[in-house]
C-alpha cells in the first residue's frame, strides 16, 4: 500500500502540466522529472482514494455528522450541522472539480483514466470500472449540490473548457444509470483489469458487476418520490442483475498506519486531527457523540454502542481508560451549549480501538445497505424471492458483522446479534410507514461513519430517522436541518452565466436550505 501511494503521489503532478502558449518552447516547458502521459493504473488508484476522502472533516463530520445528529459540538464556528452555522464547510467538496490539494481531484482523475483507456478495445474492463467509479463520484456530488457541471466537467485540461455548463440533476441521474448499465454489459472476463491498482476488488470483474448493480439499486431508489415508475424499473433491474449480498463481496478499501497521511484511513485521521487527539480536556472543534445517537443505541440495546463509543475514565486525573461500559455512555445534546460544559468529559466519543485506528478499513458499499434497500423494495412490491423481514434481519446481521473488520474490539458475537433482533424484530404487522421508519432508521445506524453522505441523502428522501431540529439563535436556516450543500462563491466569479442559470432553475437560492430535484 505504501509503495502504491508513493507512485500515485509521483504521478499526481500531471495535473499541473500545461502546454506553453509560445510556439517553439514546448521542449523547454516540459519538466523531465514529471510524467508526460497518464498512467491509468496510478490515476485509477488516486481516483478511488480521492473519490471517498474529499473534505471529510468539513462535510461528513462537521456538516452531515452533526445535522444527522451522530455528533454534537458546543462551539459555534464548526457548528455547520449542529447550530446550522458556517455554510463554508459545505463548499469544500466542490474542490473535487478543482483537482487541487491533498485528497482532491477525483473528477479530473477519473476523467483522465477514461480518456486514456477508452480507445483500446483490450482495456474494456478498465473502462467499465472507471465509468462505474465516475458514476459513484458524480452521484455523491449531485446529491450534495443538485444541478452541477456533469457532461462538461473535468475538461479544463483536455479541452480547455474553464466554464462548464450546469446540467439538471434529472439529466445527470438518467446518464448515471445508463453508464452503469452499459458498463456492466461491456465487461469481458477474458480481458485485462486494473489488478492491484484496484484497491476495492483487485480487478475482480464479478465483484465490480455486483458493485455497479448495488449502486444502480441505490440510485433507482433515490427516485421514489419524484418518479416512482422509473425508480421501480431500475430497482427491479438491479435486483435481477445481482447486488452485494455476502460479506465477501463488500466494497472495502484497506488502509495502513504508515508515515504518509495518504496511506491512513482518512476518517480516523480527520477525527484525530480535530477533536479526539488526547483523552480528557477540551476538543479542538468541541465535539462529542450526539445524545440522539447514544440514546437510540442504549434504548434498543444495540451492541454496536460498545464497539463505537467510549467515555474516558480516570482515578487520578492522569491515567485514562477508554471505557465502553453501557451505563457510562452519554451523548451531548445538539446546540445545547455555547461554552465548554462542566460535564464535557462525561460525554461519549469515538472508540480509539476501532474508529480511530489509522489502519481501519473503509466500507465503500456493504451488504447491510443492499439488504435494507431490498427490504424497502419488498415493502413497495418491487422485489420477489425474499421478504422484507428476511432482508431486514440479513441487513442487521451484516451491519454488526462488518465491525469485525476493525479488529477484535469490533467483533460482535452471534449471540448478541440474535438477542438484538429478538428485542427489535421487524414490524411485519405494522403499517407501511412504520416499516419504512424501521428500515431507514436502521440504515442511519448501519451506515454510521461508513457513509454519512448516503445517510444524509436517504434522510432527505424518506424523512427517517425522525430528527428534532435545533433552533440556535442566529442560525442560517431558520431552525431547519440543512438540506443541501452550498456552491462556492467563486463559481459566480469564474463561471457566472452557467452558475446563475442553474441557481435560477433550482428556485433562485444557493443556501443550506435549498433542495435538490429528487427531494420532495
Amino acid at each position: 500500500m505504501k509503495r502504491l501511494i508513493q507512485k500515485i503521489l509521483c504521478a499526481a503532478p500531471l495535473f499541473l502540466l500545461l502546454s506553453s502558449c509560445d510556439k517553439g518552447f514546448e521542449e523547454m516547458n516540459v519538466d523531465p522529472n514529471k510524467y508526460s502521459e497518464v498512467i491509468p493504473e496510478y490515476m485509477f488508484t488516486r481516483a478511488l482514494l480521492d473519490g471517498v476522502s474529499t473534505n471529510f472533516t468539513g462535510a461528513a463530520y462537521l456538516t452531515i455528522g452533526q445535522s444527522m445528529q451522530h455528533f454534537a459540538t458546543y462551539k459555534e464556528v464548526p457548528a455547520a450541522g449542529d447550530k446550522y452555522f458556517n455554510f463554508g464547510y459545505s463548499t469544500g467538496n466542490w474542490n473535487a472539480y478543482a483537482g487541487t490539494g491533498a485528497g482532491q481531484g477525483a473528477v479530473v482523475s477519473i476523467r483522465q483514466v477514461i480518456d486514456a483507456v477508452s480507445t483500446n478495445p483490450a482495456s474494456v474492463n478498465k473502462l467499465s470500472a472507471a465509468r462505474i467509479w465516475k458514476a459513484y463520484v458524480f452521484h455523491r456530488l449531485t446529491d450534495l449540490y443538485g444541478d452541477i457541471p456533469y457532461f462538461d466537467a473535468g475538461k479544463a485540461l483536455s479541452d480547455k473548457n474553464y466554464g462548464p455548463k450546469y446540467d439538471t440533476q434529472q439529466a445527470i441521474y438518467a446518464d448515471l444509470l445508463k453508464e452503469l448499465e452499459q458498463s456492466i454489459a461491456a465487461f469481458d472476463a477474458t480481458k485485462a483489469t486494473f489488478g492491484s491498482a484496484d484497491l476495492m476488488f483487485g480487478g475482480d470483474v464479478v465483484k465490480w458487476k455486483k458493485f455497479a448493480y448495488s449502486l444502480m439499486l441505490r440510485l433507482g431508489m433515490r427516485l421514489t418520490e419524484v418518479d416512482a415508475a422509473t425508480a421501480k424499473t431500475w430497482v427491479e433491474k438491479a435486483i435481477a442483475g445481482g447486488v452485494i449480498l455476502e460479506d465477501a463481496d463488500r466494497a472495502v478499501i484497506a488502509y495502513v498506519d504508515g508515515s504518509q497521511t495518504a496511506s491512513r484511513n482518512f476518517i480516523a485521521n480527520g477525527l484525530l486531527s480535530t477533536d479526539y487527539i488526547t483523552p480528557g480536556g477540551d476538543n479542538v472543534e468541541g465535539g462529542k457523540f450526539a445524545k440522539t445517537l447514544i440514546d437510540y443505541l442504549k434504548n434498543t440495546k444495540d451492541p454496536r454502542l460498545n464497539v463505537i463509543s467510549i467515555v474516558w475514565t480516570s482515578a487520578d486525573g492522569k491515567t485514562f481508560t477508554a471505557d465502553t461500559t453501557t451505563a457510562l455512555q452519554s451523548g451531548m445534546p445538539n446546540a445545547a451549549y455555547n461554552n465548554l460544559p462542566a460535564n464535557f468529559n462525561t460525554f461519549s466519543e469515538p472508540n480509539p480501538n476501532t474508529l480511530l485506528k489509522y489502519s481501519a478499513p473503509l466500507i465503500v458499499f456493504g451488504n447491510a445497505e443492499t439488504n435494507l434497500l431490498l427490504a424497502e423494495a419488498s415493502v413497495r412490491g418491487w422485489a420477489s424471492g425474499t421478504t422484507a423481514a428476511t432482508a431486514y434481519a440479513n441487513a442487521v446481521r451484516a451491519g454488526m458483522r462488518q465491525w469485525a473488520l476493525f479488529g477484535t474490539g469490533g467483533t460482535i458475537s452471534e449471540a448478541k446479534i440474535s438477542a438484538y433482533l429478538a428485542l427489535n424484530p421487524y414490524k411485519t404487522g405494522g403499517t407501511v410507514a412504520q416499516q419504512m421508519e424501521q428500515i431507514q432508521t436502521q440504515k442511519w445506524v448501519s451506515l454510521f461513519l461508513e457513509d454519512e453522505y448516503e445517510i444524509f441523502a436517504n434522510w432527505r428522501r424518506t424523512g427517517y430517522p425522525v430528527l428534532t431540529p435545533t433552533n440556535y439563535p442566529g442560525n442560517l436556516t431558520g431552525g431547519k436541518i440543512p438540506t443541501r450543500f452550498v456552491v462556492p462563491d467563486s463559481e459566480e466569479t469564474y463561471n457566472k452565466t452557467n452558475f446563475i442559470e442553474a441557481r435560477t432553475r433550482q428556485g433562485g437560492t444557493n443556501t443550506l436550505s435549498s433542495v435538490v430535484w429528487w427531494d420532495k
